[in-house]
């Protein structure tokens, strides 16, 4: 879902990313599918086919948003080799990378949340 840039919806959103860097960098990862594909290509460079086998339930259209998204946002990298067919690999950028202890720390924290619900 996109936001009209005249709206006021749009304005809070950038007034909040410019004041606190917590929003700006959940804004940058929130949705279903891009911490997904930051765990997916953590260990390896990825072909567009791998990277859509390994992530069960998400359209191609859907991979293909979110990819460019995260190449604009300098997340990951597009490397596209000279060949025919051409091959088109992703891999985490440098500013990428630094979110694997993130997503860790997510992934420990969720493991957490989870039993506590359990408890309840």
């Amino acid at each position: 879902m996109s936001i009209k840039e005249s709206s006021t919806n749009n304005e809070n959103k950038k007034t909040m990313e410019s004041c606190c860097s917590e929003i700006y960098a959940v804004n940058l990862i929130s949705g279903r599918w891009i911490l997904s594909i930051c765990y997916q290509l953590k260990q390896e460079r990825l072909r567009f086919v791998e990277l859509k086998n390994r992530i069960p339930n998400i359209s191609e259209r859907m991979l293909t948003l979110q990819l460019k998204k995260m190449e604009q946002e300098n997340l990951v990298i597009k490397t596209v080799y000279a060949e025919v067919p051409p091959r088109v690999e992703y891999e985490l950028s440098e500013i990428g990378k630094k979110l694997l202890p993130v997503l860790s720390q997510l992934e420990v924290w969720g493991k957490e949340h989870k039993a506590s619900k359990k408890k309840e």
